[in-house]
């Protein structure tokens, strides 16, 4: 479905990514997962087109492509709502852009509403719910773009314990219900072990893929399962030993 080969950028005169290659097959749930500042937001930036590769392909169900900007749903840890919008408003804006009439979007947002659990809430403003609330709200507005593939960029991370795995099961509806392929960044090893198919651990810079993890567990799961309390280990240890060498 989404294929990344040989992606290489550099920020003189430090590379960050260096003949990187990735692909997430369809339907699939993927997490990047690795220590701070090693380039997981870098390649979301090149695959979105933010910032241009220096080298490398993007393919998209065997295309090439410049970038996926036009061809994938992006969240990210900001909720980006806009203030002044309703939460309703808020979430119509993907087909308010691609020209479709209210009369037929408004319909499919709101039962996107009640699904996610925000009925009732249509005419409230971001600023009057909480945290939890507004990002169901982008998530409704992602779905309302009707991409195919969906990135995710450590959506869930301001959010407290209790919201966040509320909203992770909401997370797991984009590939069991929604069919979407998802490719998702996140610091959080628990998370990724709930959530993936596959848990890809990466490198201090130039970003590579140290390690692959495929989980066959059916969700959802339970994180003490032992299988995934030993990746949970091995993860964290190379995150620790990462983070000494950066310190040293």
């Amino acid at each position: 479905m989404l294929e990344v080969l040989n992606l290489t950028k550099c920020y003189q005169p430090l590379k960050i990514l260096a003949d990187f290659s990735l692909r997430v097959p369809r339907h699939g749930f993927t997490v990047l997962i690795g220590p701070s500042g090693c380039g997981k937001s870098t390649l979301f930036n090149v695959l979105t087109g933010v910032v241009p590769r220096d080298s490398g392909q993007i393919k998209w169900r065997g295309a090439p492509l410049k970038h996926v900007g036009q061809t994938a749903a992006y969240m990210q840890q900001r909720d980006l709502l806009l203030p002044w919008l309703s939460l309703f408003d808020n979430a119509l804006l993907p087909a308010r852009i691609a020209g479709v009439a209210r009369d037929v979007s408004a319909p499919q947002a709101g039962a996107l509403f009640k699904r996610l659990g925000l009925s009732g809430f249509e005419s409230y403003l971001p600023r009057q719910v909480s945290g939890g609330m507004r990002q169901r709200c982008a998530l409704v507005r992602t779905l309302m773009f009707e991409r195919d593939l969906v990135l995710l960029d450590e959506p869930l991370s301001a959010l407290d314990a209790i919201t966040r795995r509320s909203l992770q099961s909401l997370l797991l509806l984009l590939q069991s219900e929604f069919g979407k392929s998802i490719l998702m960044i996140t610091h959080d090893i628990e998370e990724a072990l709930l959530l993936a198919d596959e848990v890809v651990l990466l490198s201090r810079p130039p970003m590579q893929i140290e390690a692959r993890f495929r989980l066959a567990q059916a969700k959802p799961r339970d994180i003490n399962n032992p299988q995934l309390l030993a990746i949970k280990t091995h993860v964290l240890a190379r995150l620790q030993k990462e983070a000494d060498h950066d310190r040293a």
